[in-house]
C-alpha cells in the first residue's frame, strides 16, 4: 500500500480492469481481513486459501503463479484429521514387535555368520509408515479389488519380512537363515521376486528405480483398462522412497506424466529421515521443502507429514507464527544433530533465548522436548495423510513424512552418520531397545535375540489377523502364472519364411511382421508396441493410424499432418505406448506389460523397440531389474551395428550391447541376419513365455541395411530351425574340389559380408568355405559352459557334448567368425572351436562414413575376412605366410594403418 501511494495518478491505473488506486487498495485490505481469519493461528489454512484465490483467478484470466512452497509445518490441520479407525495402543505393540524382529533377524544373522550384512536403520525410521499402511491401506486380491501395488524401500525388506513372521507367512527358521538362500534356505537380502517368486513383486534396492517403474505401472494400469482388459476398481500403487534415493535421476526425472496424465491411482511415501549412507541428505538446506517445490511444480498432490502431535499445542500457542519462522529458518543438519543431543540441545537449538518461543515449552521438561515427535513416527499423522491421499481425485500424490533414520536404536545409531552400516547391538543397546518397545522378553534372554510372537490367541495376533482379513490378504504377494495364450504356428510366419523378392532390411522386416501379428486375433490385443520416438526412424508410423497411440485424453486437437495417410493419432484405447525421448521410461513400460501376468493375471506382450545403442548401455540397470521381475517379451535393438548405421558416428553405434546382454541370465539374446531368422525366434519366444510361460524375455537386434531377404532353406528345415534358435547352423556350403578348407560364421548384415568372402576365397585362393548364421553366441556359450560342467562333475560318466561342440565334431579346416560387433562376442565360444577360432568385429569407438569405408575400418569387410581365413590357414600350415600377404596387397589392405581400438 506504501509503494502504491507514492505512484504517480496517471499510472494508478490496472491494465487488466482500469481500478483505481483507491480499489486496489480495498481489495488489498479486503485479502489481508480473509487471510487473517483464514489463519486464525493457524499456517495451515493459509495454503488451501491461496491456492483457491489462485485457482479462481486464473479462471478469469489472470496469470497467477503457483505456490510451490508452503510453511515448515504439516498440510492437514489437526482440526481435518479424520478419526483415527483402529485401537493405537494394539497396534504400536505390534508395531514394537516387528521393531525388534527386524533387528533381531539382522543382529542374529551376523552374530553367527560375520559379514553376512543387512540393514536395520531404514526400516527403524519407516515402521510407522507400514504398519498404518498394513494395518488400514494396503489391499490385498479379493474377489472385489485387485490387490495394490507395493513398492517397498528395498533396505526396509527385515521389517516387511518380520511382518511376515506374525503373520504366520514366515517361519523361524526362515528369519534365522536371513541372507542365506543358498545353504540355509532363507531369505533373501531386498526384495527379489526372481529369488522369492511368490512373496516379492517389485525388485527396489537399486536405488530410483522402484519410483520410476512405480510410474509407469500405474500408467500401466490405466492403459489396460482404457484397452478393456481391466474393469472394476483399479488397484493403487504404493511407493516408499527414501529422500537420498530422490538424487538419483530415475527418481524425479517423469514426474511431470502422471501428472498431466492425472495418475490419482498412484502414492508415493518420501521416507524423509534426512540421511543417507553417509551423512546427511541436505545438511545445509531442506529437503522436504526442496521435494515440495518440485513435486507441486510438476503437477503432484503433496502432504506434509512433519510434526507428531504433541506439536499442535505449540503451534496453536504460537500466536506470533514465530515457531513456524524458526523451524522455516533451520537447516537439516541441524535437525540431525538435535536427534542425537538431548533436551537441553533442542531447547536451545530451537526455542533459543526469544521470551515467546521459550514460553512454549516451559511447562515441558528436557526430555519431553526430545521427544517431542516427528510426524512419520505417529499413526494419527501418517494415517490422516494416507487417507487423504487414496480420496485425492486428478493427481497423484506424494507424503513426505519426518522421520529419524534409526529410530528406537538409542546410541547405537539413531540419527547418526553410521546408522545405515549399522548390523549389530551390543547387550546394554539391546536391553534400551527391548525396553523402550517393550518387548516381553526376559533379562536373560535379549541378549541372544530371540525372535517375539505373541500366542495366536493373543489380542495383538487377533487384531493383526483380522485387519488383514478386512484388506483381503497378505501382502506383499505374487502370483507366479497366468492363462497360456494361443500362439500362432510357425507356418503363420510364411511371408518371411518364403523370402522377399527386393531389398528390405531387417528392421522393414519386423515392423512388417509386427504388423501381422497385431491383426492376429489370437494374440494381436495383448500385443503392445513401445517406442520412445523413434517409430518414424524405423518405419513404424503406419501403426499410429491403424492402432493408435494411447492418451488417456484422446486428441484434443488436429495434427499438423491430418490430411496423411500416416497421421499421428492419438486415441484413449490406442495401443502403442508413445513415450517420448526416455528409454529409461519404455523400459519401465516393458516391465510393467512384460509382468501384468503376474500383477493383474492379464499377460500382455511389449515390443519395446528402439535405438540399439541407447538400450542396454543406458538403462542395463532396468534390464536386470526386469530379469528380476520374471519380465516377458521383447526388446528389439534396431538401427543396431558399428558400420551397418554408417553416418550417426560415436555416440549411435553399436557395437557392444550384445556383450552387455550376454550378462543377464534369464535374457535370450539374438543376433539375425534374415527375415525367417527373425520369425523362427519371436514366434518361438512367444511360444515359451506365453504358452510354455517360462520366466524370460528376448533381445534382438536389427539393422537398417537392405538387402535380399533370402527363403528359409527347404532342406533340413528343423534343423535349421533348431539351429536358429540354439545360435548357429550351416547356411551355405563351400564349392566342391577345392584343396583348403574354412568355416566363416557371420552375424547380421555382416553375414552379407561373409558370403562375398566365400565366393573370393573360392575363386582366388583355392579355399572351400563353408558360411554358417550365428544368431546367438551367448546361446551356444551357456550350452557350452552346461556341458563342461556336467563333465567335470561327473568325470566317470561318459562325456557330454553341447550343441555346438556337435555341430562342429566332423569339421576340418580353420574356423573364422565376423560379426559387426566387437570380437569378445564370438571370443565367447573360442574354447570349444576346433582348432581355435579367429575372430573379426567392430572394436573401437565409432565413426561416420561410408558403410564401405567403416567396414574396412574396422577390418571386418569381405577383403578382411578373406585375409583373415588365409591367415588362419598359414598358422596352421596349410598355405604359406606368402599367400597372406599376397592377398593383403592384392585386396588394397593398409597392414600399418591404426589399430581401431585405441588404448
Amino acid at each position: 500500500e506504501n509503494t502504491m501511494s507514492q505512484k504517480n495518478p496517471a499510472e494508478d491505473r490496472s491494465l487488466e480492469s482500469g481500478s483505481t488506486r483507491n480499489e486496489q487498495t480495498d481489495w488489498i485490505e479486503h485479502v489481508r481481513v480473509v487471510v487473517e481469519a483464514a489463519l486464525q493461528g493457524n499456517n495451515n489454512r493459509l495454503v488451501p486459501f491461496y491456492d483457491t484465490l489462485a485457482a479462481r483467478l486464473r479462471d478469469a484470466g489472470v496469470n497467477i503463479p503457483a505456490i510451490v512452497n508452503t510453511p515448515y509445518i504439516n498440510t492437514i490441520a489437526p482440526e481435518d484429521e479424520p478419526n483415527y479407525p483402529g485401537d493405537r495402543d494394539i497396534e504400536r505393540r505390534i508395531k514394537s514387535y516387528v521393531r525388534w524382529n527386524a533387528m533381531a533377524m539382522v543382529v542374529a544373522a551376523n552374530r553367527e555368520r560375520h559379514g553376512i550384512g543387512g540393514h536395520i536403520s531404514t526400516y527403524a525410521s519407516s515402521a510407522t509408515l507400514y504398519e498404518v499402511g498394513f494395518n488400514h491401506f494396503f489391499r490385498a486380491q479379493s474377489k472385489d479389488c485387485p490387490a495394490d501395488q507395493i513398492y517397498f524401500q528395498g533396505h526396509a525388506s527385515p521389517g516387511v519380512y518380520a511382518r511376515a513372521f506374525m503373520e504366520g507367512r514366515l517361519d523361524e527358521s526362515q528369519l534365522d537363515s536371513f541372507r542365506q538362500e543358498i545353504a540355509g534356505g532363507g531369505l533373501s537380502s531386498y526384495p527379489h521376486p526372481y529369488l522369492m517368486p511368490e512373496f516379492w513383486q517389485f525388485p527396489t534396492v537399486s536405488m530410483g528405480l522402484g519410483p520410476i517403474m512405480s510410474i509407469y505401472q500405474a500408467r500401466f494400469n490405466r492403459y489396460l483398462k482404457a484397452r478393456g482388459f481391466l474393469s472394476g476398481e483399479e488397484a493403487r500403487v504404493w511407493c516408499f522412497v527414501g529422500d537420498g534415493e530422490t538424487d538419483e535421476p530415475e527418481t524425479l526425472g517423469s514426474l511431470t506424466l502422471p501428472a498431466r496424465e492425472s495418475l490419482d491411482n498412484l502414492i508415493w511415501v518420501v521416507n524423509c529421515n534426512l540421511q543417507r549412507l553417509d551423512g546427511p541428505v541436505r545438511g545445509n538446506g531442506k529437503i522436504i521443502q526442496q521435494l515440495e517445490a518440485i513435486f507441486r511444480g510438476a503437477g503432484w498432490n503433496v502432504i506434509k507429514v512433519i510434526w507428531g502431535s504433541d506439536w499442535d499445542p505449540l503451534f496453536e500457542q504460537d500466536n506470533t507464527g514465530k515457531l513456524v519462522q524458526r523451524l522455516g529458518e533451520m537447516v537439516d543438519g541441524t535437525f540431525q544433530k538435535i536427534s542425537v543431543e538431548p533436551g537441553s540441545y533442542a531447547r536451545k537449538t530451537v526455542f533459543g533465548d526469544d521470551p515467546d518461543l521459550l514460553a512454549l515449552v516451559n511447562n515441558l521438561t528436557d526430555k519431553q522436548v526430545h521427544k517431542l515427535l516427528r510426524g512419520g513416527h505417529d499413526s494419527l499423522k501418517v494415517h490422516a495423510a494416507y487417507k487423504a491421499a487414496i480420496e485425492h481425485t486428478g493427481a497423484p500424490t506424494v507424503i513426505l513424512a519426518k522421520t529419524i533414520k534409526g529410530y528406537g536404536l538409542g546410541e547405537a545409531g539413531e540419527g547418526r552418520n553410521v546408522t545405515h552400516q549399522q548390523k549389530a547391538l551390543n547387550e546394554k543397546e539391546l536391553r534400551e531397545f527391548r525396553s523402550r518397545f517393550e518387548i516381553p522378553i526376559d533379562d536373560d534372554d535379549v541378549v541372544d535375540t530371540p525372535f517375539y510372537k505373541p500366542p495366536d490367541d493373543a489380542e495383538e495376533q487377533i487384531y493383526l489377523m483380522e485387519r488383514r482379513k478386512a484388506l483381503g490378504g497378505f501382502v506383499p504377494e505374487r502370483r507366479r502364472r497366468s492363462e497360456t495364450l494361443a500362439i500362432p504356428p510357425l507356418d503363420a510366419f510364411s511371408e518371411f519364411l518364403e523370402g522377399t523378392r527386393h531389398e528390405v532390411s531387417t528392421t522393414m522386416a519386423f515392423v512388417r511382421m509386427l504388423g501381422m501379428l497385431l491383426r492376429d486375433k489370437r494374440i494381436g490385443r495383448r500385443i503392445v508396441p513401445i517406442i520412445p520416438d523413434e517409430a518414424r526412424t524405423f518405419g513404424m508410423d503406419p501403426l499410429f493410424r491403424e492402432i493408435g497411440i494411447y492418451s488417456p485424453k484422446g486428441q484434443r486437437y488436429e495434427p499438423v499432418d491430418s490430411a496423411s495417410l500416416l497421421y499421428y493419432r492419438e486415441s484413449t484405447d490406442g495401443q502403442i505406448l508413445e513415450e517420448g525421448i526416455t528409454e529409461a521410461g519404455a523400459m519401465s513400460s516393458l516391465i510393467a506389460a512384460g509382468t501384468s501376468y503376474s500383477t493383474h493375471g492379464v499377460p500382455m506382450m511389449p515390443f519395446f523397440i528402439y535405438y540399439s545403442m541407447f538400450g542396454l548401455q543406458r538403462i542395463g540397470d532396468l534390464v536386470w531389474a526386469a530379469a528380476d521381475m520374471r519380465t516377458r517379451g521383447f526388446m528389439v535393438g534396431a538401427t543396431a551395428g558399428r558400420t551397418t548405421l554408417n553416418g550417426e558416428g560415436l555416440q549411435h553405434q553399436d557395437g557392444h550391447s550384445h556383450i552387455l546382454a550376454s550378462t543377464v541370465p534369464t535374457l535370450a539374446t539374438y543376433d539375425p541376419a534374415f527375415g525367417y531368422e527373425i520369425a523362427v525366434i519371436v514366434q518361438d519366444g512367444m511360444r515359451r513365455m506365453y504358452a510354455e510361460n517360462e520366466d524370460l524375455f528376448y533381445y534382438l537386434t536389427l539393422y537398417n541395411e537392405n538387402y535380399a531377404m533370402p527363403a528359409m532353406p527347404s532342406s533340413d528345415w528343423g534343423d535349421i530351425r533348431d539351429g536358429i534358435l540354439e545360435g548357429l547352423y550351416r547356411y551355405r556350403i563351400g564349392p566342391e574340389g577345392k584343396t583348403h578348407k574354412a568355416h566363416i560364421f557371420g552375424s547380421g548384415p555382416i553375414l552379407v559380408e561373409a558370403l562375398r568372402a566365400q565366393e573370393f576365397l573360392a575363386n582366388a585362393y583355392d579355399v572351400s568355405a563353408d558360411v554358417w548364421s550365428a544368431t546367438s553366441y551367448k546361446k551356444l556359450r551357456s550350452g557350452a559352459l552346461d556341458a563342461r560342467r556336467w563333465n567335470m562333475l561327473h568325470p566317470e560318466a561318459p562325456p557330454r557334448r553341447s550343441y555346438l561342440e556337435t555341430q562342429l565334431a566332423n569339421e576340418t579346416g580353420v574356423f573364422v567368425a565376423v560379426s559387426d560387433y566387437m570380437k569378445i562376442v564370438p571370443d565367447q565360444i573360442a574354447p570349444w572351436v576346433p582348432g581355435g577360432l579367429v575372430t573379426l568385429g567392430t572394436d573401437g569407438f565409432g565413426r561416420s562414413d561410408t558403410r564401405e569405408e567403416l567396414r574396412r575400418f574396422f577390418e571386418v569387410d569381405a577383403e578382411c575376412t578373406v585375409v583373415a581365413t588365409l591367415y588362419a590357414l598359414a598358422r596352421g600350415g596349410k598355405v604359406p605366410a606368402a599367400q597372406v600377404q599376397a592377398a593383403i596387397s592384392d585386396l588394397g589392405i593398409d597392414p600399418d594403418k591404426e589399430f581401431p581400438f585405441i588404448l
